[in-house]
């Protein structure tokens, strides 16, 4: 992979058939990827250090990025939660790293899911935002399966600069992201 192919498709491609679309008349108008925040949870984890340990070091390996280990807001007693406890890590991913992982998630990982038809294209917020939950980690090229301690899922957050569904649809489509027809 060169040094994020994927903004330069952004400059080149996506940007040019989005103001064709929608006719922009800004080029500030057409709306980017801000960032990408991947997440994933420990749940159990939250009484054992080493589940919190492995979810930042493969996280870490995963993006390329050191992870920050989010705490509880509030107590949830149904989920034995206590304020303050430990509940997953996560990163938040911009430039030229943003670009990298998602390169890498459309051509090698989402690929390499088993049975896999496409994504939804029913997981956005309404403003542009969208939401992709993996099952597991081991789809990642850089996670070794021996050294996983427990196979965990994670949440991965597209935020764009999109106002409606549609625009972000079609800009995460632009970038190859395999919407299911």
């Amino acid at each position: 992979m060169g040094k994020a192919e994927f903004k330069k498709l952004y400059e080149e491609k996506i940007v040019k058939d989005l103001t064709d679309e929608f006719h922009y008349t800004s080029k500030m108008q057409v709306p980017r990827l801000e960032k990408i925040v991947v997440n994933i949870g420990v749940g159990d984890g939250a009484h054992d250090d080493k589940y919190i340990e492995a979810a930042v070091r493969e996280l870490a390996q995963i993006t390329g990025q050191q992870p920050v280990v989010t705490k509880a807001k509030k107590s949830i007693a149904g989920f034995k939660i206590r304020e303050g406890n430990t509940i997953g890590t996560k990163v938040t991913l911009r430039g030229e790293n943003m670009y990298i992982f998602l390169e890498k998630l459309v051509k090698i990982v989402l690929p390499a899911v088993r049975d896999f038809r496409g994504i939804s294209s029913k997981a956005f917020d309404g403003r542009g935002n969208y939401t992709l939950g993996l099952k597991d980690q081991l789809v990642f090229p850089e996670v070794v399966y021996d050294d996983v301690v427990k196979v965990r899922g994670m949440d991965i957050v597209f935020v764009t600069t999109a106002k409606t569904n549609d625009e972000a649809l079609k800009l995460l489509s632009g970038f190859g992201m395999p919407f299911r027809k």
